[in-house]
């Protein structure tokens, strides 16, 4: 009975998300990959990951779980329900003195699994002026134990408008997430230059700002 509420309540947040945002996919030319991936993406919303799970082709959504933070995940019975039932979340202990649990070992295991995983390296919603917040290391550990994964690059836009912080009730507006082609560490590349690699393919997939000519 639990999984049949899940799987509704799964449907229904799939329904409300394309309601709100009229959200527009934009596929890389080269497809997604096939393969368990990782799509990892800017984050400026608590509604990001619920948005690029539910663009996503039902043949893929349904082995995608995105990567979140345990402590507001499992802080009460529903929030609890939502992460891990509804979808499936590997949920993460960000507080290092207290996990009990290594979050890249939770993540290798999703993969090795069959799941792909939405990921924000930055490592928390970027409420500043900035288009993108340097990026964690978590990204460059997981790929550094699973080379052979494919990196898929995700834009959000719009959503922080939709979903402005403090706001319980939406804002509908038109929003769009933007896959980029997938990626890989290369063979021998080091920590810095890997996250520099990876957040300017991220950047490389946002509108470019009103007045700049491009």
């Amino acid at each position: 009975m639990k999984a049949l509420v899940a799987k509704v309540a799964a449907a229904a947040f799939v329904l409300f998300a394309r309601a709100i945002t009229a959200v527009r996919a934009i596929w890389p030319e080269e497809g997604l990959p096939a393969k368990p991936c990782v799509y990892f993406a800017n984050h400026s919303s608590h509604g990001d990951f619920v948005l690029v799970w539910a663009v996503l082709p039902p043949r893929l959504r349904h082995r995608t779980r995105p990567v979140a933070g345990a402590e507001y995940w499992l802080k009460s019975h529903t929030n609890a329900f939502i992460g891990r039932d509804v979808f499936n979340a590997v949920l993460i202990e960000r507080d290092r003195d207290k996990r009990t649990q290594d979050p890249i070992a939770l993540m290798v295991s999703a993969i090795d699994d069959g799941s792909s995983l939405i990921l924000f390296p930055e490592g928390t919603r970027n409420q500043t002026e900035e288009r993108l917040l340097p990026f964690k290391t978590g990204i460059f550990h997981l790929v550094d134990q699973r080379p052979e994964v494919d990196l898929v690059p995700v834009w959000i836009n719009n959503l922080n408008r939709v979903m402005p912080k403090g706001e319980i009730v939406p804002i509908p507006l038109i929003c769009t997430v933007t896959f980029g082609n997938a990626l890989r560490v290369a063979p021998g590349e080091d920590k810095e230059a890997f996250l520099e690699r990876m957040r300017a393919a991220l950047l490389a997939l946002a509108p470019k700002p009103a007045g700049s000519g491009e």
